[in-house]
């Protein structure tokens, strides 16, 4: 069994979530835990392992979740890789100003 910390942190790359978040915003996540629809989640795509991304959490399919990002003009979610597993559900970013993530 391999053991994980209850919160990591993660950060931003790029400008899939914008303008929720943006390139450079440092993020304090929940590991596990249910994740709903709307959630910003840290995942991995099943067809890109050990990449690890940022992105708004639509609806489960196939045993993961269908992912798409904020910004209407990057398509580098499940549109272009499918489904994925969420990882964790972001819940706060703490860097460059503090606020709670929905």
């Amino acid at each position: 069994m391999r053991w994980q910390l209850p919160l990591f942190t993660a950060l931003v790359h790029g400008p899939s979530m914008v303008p929720a978040l943006r390139a450079g915003d440092a993020l304090i996540v929940r590991h596990g835990g249910p994740v709903r629809s709307g959630d910003i989640v840290v995942a991995e795509f099943r067809s890109r392992p050990g990449l690890l991304v940022v992105k708004r959490a639509v609806e489960r399919r196939d045993g993961g979740w269908w992912l798409v990002g904020d910004n209407e003009f990057v398509t580098d979610d499940s549109r272009a890789h499918g489904v994925a597993d969420v990882i964790g559900r972001v819940i706060f970013r703490y860097y460059p100003r503090p606020f709670r993530v929905r």
